[in-house]
């Protein structure tokens, strides 16, 4: 299983414990693939503040 499953079965069944069950499993995985998109962009951004702030004296 990789992680994205991983993931989007961890929100389904978070979603499921709060009385969610709107959103199909289509949108979990929708959902998923944007917060990996995310913490990806976020990842560089905190990476290249990283260098930058070691470059700077």
């Amino acid at each position: 299983m990789t992680v994205k499953a991983i993931m989007v079965t961890i929100l389904t069944d978070e979603l499921t414990r709060r009385g969610v069950s709107s959103l199909t499993p289509y949108d979990c995985e929708e959902i998923v693939e944007r917060l990996i998109e995310r913490l990806t962009e976020l990842e560089l951004s905190l990476a290249a503040r990283e260098i930058t702030d070691a470059r700077d004296p």
